[in-house]
């Protein structure tokens, strides 16, 4: 039997030179035994326990990279044997190269229950650490407790390094301490709970958060227990009063059906009513300011209390073309104004490969507000969900309306939701692509959204995409060229308004494809 010490619970990299090193030597998993640290092992002999090499001795061994992750995953996990079944899968995928793809079988299987374990382990960490605040010399310092089920301390260190970079922090858990202070991470000896701090003045604020999001609608305690187990509830402030919500909710639930319906908010139904007012009141050249100017202060969503301020669309009246993206960047958003950041770089090369000025366009997005996650001092972009996207397109409904164009460029399936609506939902852009639909007498194109370009993996994409993407392009360009002078000065609002608002009410013109609502070929998920 050899018998290989790690040095620690998730010695990984111990592990796999350990593991190379017993391939290389032919040793079959029954003769193979890891142990960790100062555990024993009551079945070696006196001197059968050897210590596992810092370095293979031996080529490594070439895996696949589900069994990669798999290693970094399930050694995690608390399952003493976890090494051993990792070197059993290691050795049997020798014989057996696509073993990891058989879901039904059992080494496999428990595997990867070991690894969505150690998953949702970090998964709980990262949601459920509440830090109190305390003051040392140096000032503030945050202190938690944690007690995860498995070894996932280091694992998920790097997710509140990225979350609190600006914070003096420890995680304290029974093995290991995460520690964060002037830029470094360090990890110490493992604490008690006695060690971390009481609640501090913050965790009321838990309470008024956790009172404003409790629905007692859609209150399910099983589902409820199953996110956050009662385990965690002792460190978590915000449950203190959660027994007594959960035991009036069918109280507060028969009081919101009793209630009479309420009016819109009186926000959005101002935002509305101004723009319905300037349109009377302000000629046809100025109702595009209008919009633009009704649209500072919208707040029909979220996002706009997260972004610095409206990014409203640019161009002429009577443009060339439409071309609709997703959202502000993070520049688009600091600077008020429609693809200025690296995503409206490549957009305006490749432009003038095909002839089309900027200043000939009308440029716009289906959202109008930066939707973004903070990470440290930067801001993140986070896609839209379908719902913002449908809030929004309230104003891009109107933008189209207003901008006399004979072509419109849906770049990304976020724009293409904004101006079609969910006419093309479960459709891919490789699908569409290549295609020309009629969009209530004007042309609509679909095309990636610029950004994609800049996120191409490989040289070869790298090398073909921006030539599909001005192909595209182009084929904007020939339509606006060929479009008699009356579509140029524009269409009414009826003719503009989108699929189900009277686009189908008349046919396609030629070599474009009628859009009727949920009667596209649906081919998988979105692109």
């Amino acid at each position: 039997m050899r018998v290989l010490r790690l040095a620690h619970e998730v010695d990984l990299e111990g592990f796999r030179a350990a593991a190379r090193a017993a391939l290389a030597a032919g040793a079959r998993p029954e003769e193979v035994r890891f142990i960790v640290g100062g555990q024993d092992d009551l079945f070696a002999a006196p001197d059968g326990v050897a210590e596992a090499p810092r370095a293979p001795p031996a080529p490594a061994v070439r895996a696949p990279r589900r069994f990669v992750d798999l290693v970094d995953q399930a050694g995690r996990h608390r399952d003493p044997a976890r090494f051993d079944l990792l070197y059993r899968a290691l050795w049997r995928l020798r014989g057996e190269p696509g073993l990891m793809e058989i879901a039904s079988d059992p080494l496999v299987r428990r595997l990867d229950g070991m690894a969505r374990a150690a998953r949702r382990d970090r998964h709980k960490m990262t949601a459920f650490v509440r830090f109190r605040e305390q003051a040392d010399e140096e000032g503030p310092r945050y202190l938690a407790w944690f007690e995860p089920e498995h070894f996932v301390e280091e694992w998920a260190a790097p997710f509140f390094v990225d979350r609190f970079a600006a914070m003096r922090f420890a995680i304290l858990t029974p093995r290991v301490s995460i520690l964060w202070a002037r830029g470094e991470l360090a990890f110490g000896p493992g604490a008690r709970r006695a060690d971390a701090p009481a609640a501090d003045a913050f965790s009321g604020a838990w309470d008024a958060y956790y009172r404003a999001i409790f629905n007692p609608a859609r209150l399910s305690p099983k589902a409820m227990l199953r996110e956050m187990p009662k385990k965690y509830w002792r460190d978590l402030p915000e449950t203190r009063q959660a027994p007594a919500l959960i035991a009036g909710a069918r109280a507060r639930q028969e009081a919101m059906l009793a209630a009479p319906p309420q009016p819109p908010p009186a926000g959005a139904a101002r935002i509305v009513a101004r723009f319905e007012a300037s349109r009377t009141e302000t000629p046809a050249s100025d109702e595009l300011e209008a919009l633009g100017r009704a649209a500072r202060d919208c707040r029909r969503c979220p996002l706009g209390g997260c972004a610095t301020q409206t990014v409203f669309g640019e161009g002429p009246r009577e443009a060339r073309a439409i071309l609709v993206g997703e959202q502000p960047g993070d520049r688009e958003d600091l600077a008020g104004r429609p693809f200025v950041g690296p995503a409206g770089g490549v957009l305006e090369a490749a432009l003038r490969r095909v002839g089309l000025p900027r200043e000939a366009l009308y440029l716009t997005n289906a959202v109008k507000h930066f939707k973004h996650e903070p990470r440290g001092k930067r801001r993140l972009h986070k896609t839209p969900n379908a719902g913002e996207i449908d809030v929004c397109r309230w104003w891009l409904e109107r933008e189209l309306a207003l901008v006399a164009a004979p072509v419109v460029v849906a770049m990304g399936a976020s724009a293409l939701r904004g101006v079609a609506g969910p006419a093309f939902a479960g459709a891919t852009l490789a699908d569409l692509r290549g295609r020309t639909f009629d969009l209530g007498g004007r042309a609509l194109i679909v095309t990636v959204h610029p950004s994609f370009l800049l996120r191409l993996p490989d040289a070869a994409a790298r090398a073909r995409e921006p030539d599909r993407f001005a192909a595209d392009l182009a084929r904007a360009a020939d339509i606006a060229r060929a479009a008699p002078e009356a579509t140029r000065r524009g269409a009414s609002d009826e003719e503009c308004a989108g699929p189900g608002r009277g686009a189908g009410s008349r046919p396609a013109p030629p070599g474009r494809e009628p859009i009727r609502d949920g009667a596209l070929a649906r081919a998988g998920g979105d692109a």
